[in-house]
C-alpha cells in the first residue's frame, strides 16, 4: 500500500489523537469521582465527595431488602411499656421498683446480666438507689448515662447533669468527642458498669450509626451494648470497627427480638426458661416516654429497640459471625474503572441510545454488586460507581455524539453522491476510525462506456446530446447504486464503480456482475425506444475486473475525491476496450471469474491487452442479454464463418 503523503498523514492523524486523549481524560475524570468518593471523605458519616443521601439510602434500602425477622435468642428485651405503666404506675418508677425487676430477671429468670436503658440522674428513693448501686457494684448490671454530642447545634450551653461513670482503663483511638452529658446521680457512680445510650443521628435524621467509644473529660466511656458485654458475656470484648462510628447492620428489626413486657416480670408470668442465660436489656417502648428514633427500617421505631440492635451486632462481633470484610473501596474503583474502559471503546462504536443502555446495564450489574458488597464494607461508597456513569452519560455520550455528527456531515460531504445511502449508514455505524483513510481491499471494478457515442451526438443538438448522456448515465448509475457499489467517477459517456469498498463486501464479484445485467437491460431499453424514433442503437461496452486495490480518499486540501487504484482498475479499462472486438457487451477478467459465486461464463481465449506483459484470458457471462450492437456483431461473425 502507497505511503501517504506527511502533510496528509498528519491532518487526518491529528482529529483521531485529538479525540483518543478527550476520551482518556473524560474516562480518567469519571474514575477519579469514584476514587474522590471512596477516599476523599472520613470514614464517619460525611457529605464530602459522594452524594450523602444516595448513599445512605440506597444502603437503607439494602437493609431493608436483607431483614430477617429470625429471632434473636441471645437478647431478652424487657419492654416497660403502656401495660406496665398502667399496672405499675407512671413513669417515673422508683428504684425500688426497677431494683425488684432486675432481681427478679437475675435470680428467678437466671439471666446473664441486665443493661438499663434508663438515666436517674436525681435521687429520690434512698433504700432503691443502694440496692441499685449493690447490684451495680457487685452484680451483672449495667447502668446506663447519656453523653451529648453537637449541642451547638440545638441548645446554647452543653447538659452537666449526673456524674459520669464507668470509664474505661486506657483510652481508646477510636472514640467520640462529646460536649455533655446526663448520668445518674452520686449515689450510683461506684458502679462498675456503666453504658453511653447517646447517639449522632444522620444529617438527615435517621439513626444508622452509634459510638462505641465516648470521650470526655479525658477519659473513654462505652456504650451500653459494650459495657453489657464486657460486664457478662464472659468472653472477651470484640474488637473494635477502625472508625469512632460504628455502622449498625440492623440485621433484624424490633419485631424479631423476644419482648416482654416489665408488668409479666414483675408478676413472673412469663416462662422462667425464655430468659435463662439471656442478655437483658430493660426500657421502654411508650410512646408517652418518647423513646423513638427513625431507622432504615421505619420511622418512630422503639430506642430501646436500636439498643437490641447494637447488642446483636457485637454479639456477632464477638462470636465472629460478621460477614468477613471485602475492600469495597477498591471494587468500587475497579468498577468505575471498568465502566470507564467499556464507555471510551464502546460508545465510539455504538448509537446514543445503545450507549445510554449500556450505562444502564452497567448501573444495574453495579447495584447488584453493591448489595452484595455491602454487608462485608459498610464504609464504602455504594452510589459512586452511579456517579462515574452519570458523568459518562452526561459528558461522554454527547461527546461521542458531536463526534460521530462531525464524522457523519464529512462522510456524507464526501461519498453521498458516490455511495449507496445503505453503505453510508453502514459506514456510520461501523468501528472505523476513519473509513476515507486508504486501505488495501479486494473489490471488483467496473468500467462501462457507450460505443460510438461521437457518431451518437454529432447529429443531435447540444440539448438533444445532454439528454442523451444523462439518459445514459441514468441507465449505467442505478443498478451500480442498488447493488451497493461505489460510484468512484463519471467519465463523459461512461462511469468507474467498484465494490468492496469502502466497507468490505464478501460477494462484491456476483454483484458488479448483477449491477452489468441490469445495466445491459436498461441500455436495451432506451436503445429500443430511441430506435422506435428513428435514432441508431446503443450499446454500452463493459469491462469488470477484481482484485486487491488500495481504496480511499486520495484528495487534496482544495477537495475530497475517494477512488481506488491498483492493476485490477487498469485491468477493467482495458477490459472495457476489448469488448469494441467481441460480439458480447460486458467482458470479465480471470479475478471475478475466480470470485462470482452466483454466475456462469464463457471463455472467450487470451489476448494481449494494452500494458500488460502477457496474456490475459477473457471471459463473458452466460445467458446475459445481448444489445442490438452486439447481435449484429454476432451475426456478422457467423456470416463471416
Amino acid at each position: 500500500m502507497a505511503d501517504l503523503p506527511t502533510s496528509q498523514s498528519n491532518r487526518r492523524l491529528a482529529p483521531r489523537r485529538q479525540a483518543t486523549w478527550a476520551r482518556a481524560a473524560i474516562a480518567l475524570a469519571a474514575v477519579l469521582l469514584t476514587v474522590s468518593a471512596q477516599w476523599g471523605t472520613t470514614k464517619e458519616v460525611s457529605f464530602f465527595g459522594n452524594s450523602f443521601f444516595g448513599n445512605e439510602i440506597l444502603r437503607d434500602q439494602f437493609i431493608r431488602w436483607r431483614a430477617t425477622t429470625a429471632p434473636e435468642p441471645r437478647i431478652l428485651v424487657v419492654d416497660i411499656d403502656e401495660a406496665s405503666l398502667t399496672a405499675e404506675g407512671p413513669w417515673p418508677w422508683t428504684s425500688s421498683r426497677i431494683a425488684d425487676l432486675v432481681e427478679i430477671l437475675l435470680s428467678r429468670y437466671e439471666a446473664r446480666g441486665v443493661a438499663l436503658d434508663i438515666v436517674r440522674p436525681k435521687a429520690s428513693d434512698p433504700e432503691g438507689d443502694m440496692r441499685l448501686a449493690a447490684l451495680a457494684t457487685h452484680g451483672p448490671l449495667v447502668l446506663g448515662q447519656v453523653f451529648d454530642f453537637d449541642y451547638e447545634k440545638s441548645r446554647p450551653a452543653p447538659l452537666r447533669d449526673g456524674v459520669p461513670a464507668g470509664a474505661l482503663p486506657r483510652l481508646q483511638p477510636q472514640a467520640r468527642l462529646a460536649d455533655g452529658y446526663i448520668a445518674n446521680h452520686a449515689g450510683l457512680a461506684g458502679a462498675r458498669h456503666v453504658g453511653n445510650m447517646g447517639f449522632v443521628p444522620s444529617p438527615d435524621g435517621v439513626l444508622r450509626h452509634v459510638p462505641l467509644v465516648t470521650r470526655f473529660g479525658g477519659r473513654d466511656y462505652p456504650s451500653l451494648g459494650l459495657a453489657l458485654l464486657d460486664c457478662c458475656s464472659g468472653a472477651a470484648l470484640p474488637a473494635l470497627p477502625d472508625a469512632a462510628h460504628m455502622r449498625i447492620p440492623f440485621t433484624r428489626d424490633w419485631e424479631a427480638f423476644t419482648i416482654a413486657s416489665a408488668t409479666d416480670i414483675l408478676n413472673e408470668a412469663i416462662d422462667p426458661a425464655s430468659a435463662s442465660g439471656r442478655l437483658v436489656l430493660v426500657g421502654s417502648s411508650s410512646l408517652g416516654l418518647g423513646d423513638r428514633v427513625t431507622t432504615p427500617h421505619a420511622a418512630k421505631r422503639p430506642g430501646l429497640g436500636v439498643q437490641a440492635e447494637i447488642l446483636s451486632a457485637l454479639l456477632d462481633r464477638q462470636e465472629g459471625k460478621m460477614p468477613a470484610p471485602w475492600p469495597g473501596r477498591l471494587i468500587a474503583c475497579a468498577f468505575a474503572l471498568l465502566s470507564a474502559c467499556i464507555a471510551s471503546y464502546a460508545f465510539p462504536r455504538l448509537s446514543a441510545v445503545a450507549s445510554v443502555a449500556t450505562l444502564a446495564g452497567m448501573s444495574a450489574l453495579w447495584l447488584g454488586a453493591a448489595y452484595l458488597i455491602a454487608p462485608h464494607d459498610p464504609y464504602f461508597s455504594t452510589t459512586a460507581p452511579l456517579a462515574t456513569n452519570l458523568f459518562l452519560l452526561a459528558v461522554a455520550v454527547p461527546y461521542q455524539w458531536q463526534l460521530a455528527q462531525r464524522r457523519s456531515r464529512r462522510l456524507l460531504g464526501t461519498l453521498q453522491q458516490y455511495v449507496a445511502p445503505s453503505v453510508v449508514k453502514e459506514l456510520l455505524r461501523s468501528d472505523l476510525e476513519d473509513p476515507l483513510a486508504p486501505r488495501q481491499l479486494d473489490v471488483t471494478t467496473l468500467i462501462a462506456d457507450m460505443e460510438g457515442y461521437t457518431t451518437q451526438v454529432e447529429s443531435l443538438s447540444m440539448e438533444e446530446s445532454a439528454h442523451l448522456t444523462r439518459e445514459f448515465l441514468d441507465c449505467l448509475t442505478g443498478p451500480v447504486i442498488a447493488t451497493r457499489g461505489t460510484l468512484d467517477k463519471y467519465t463523459g459517456d461512461g462511469l468507474v464503480a467498484f465494490w468492496g469498498a469502502p466497507l468490505p463486501i464478501e460477494q462484491h464479484a456476483d454483484l458488479a456482475l448483477d449491477a452489468a445485467h441490469a445495466i445491459v437491460e436498461r441500455v436495451n431499453a432506451l436503445s429500443a425506444a430511441r430506435e422506435a424514433l428513428g435514432y441508431p442503437p446503443l450499446r454500452a461496452r463493459i469491462g469488470i475486473e477484481s482484485g486487491p486495490a488500495v481504496a480511499g480518499d486520495f484528495g487534496t486540501s482544495f477537495r475530497s475525491i475517494y477512488t481506488a487504484v491498483g492493476d485490477s482498475v487498469n485491468t477493467a479499462s482495458r477490459l472495457e476496450q476489448a469488448a469494441r472486438d467481441f460480439p458480447h457487451d460486458v467482458i470479465v477478467g480471470a479475478g471475478t471469474v475466480e470470485r462470482a459465486r452466483r454466475h456462469a461464463f464463457i471463455a472467450l481465449g487470451e489476448r494481449r491487452l494494452r500494458g500488460k506483459g502477457k496474456a490475459t484470458a477473457l471471459f463473458t457471462p452466460r445467458d446475459f442479454p445481448l444489445s442490438q450492437v452486439a447481435m449484429s456483431m454476432a451475426l456478422d461473425t457467423k456470416g463471416s464463418a
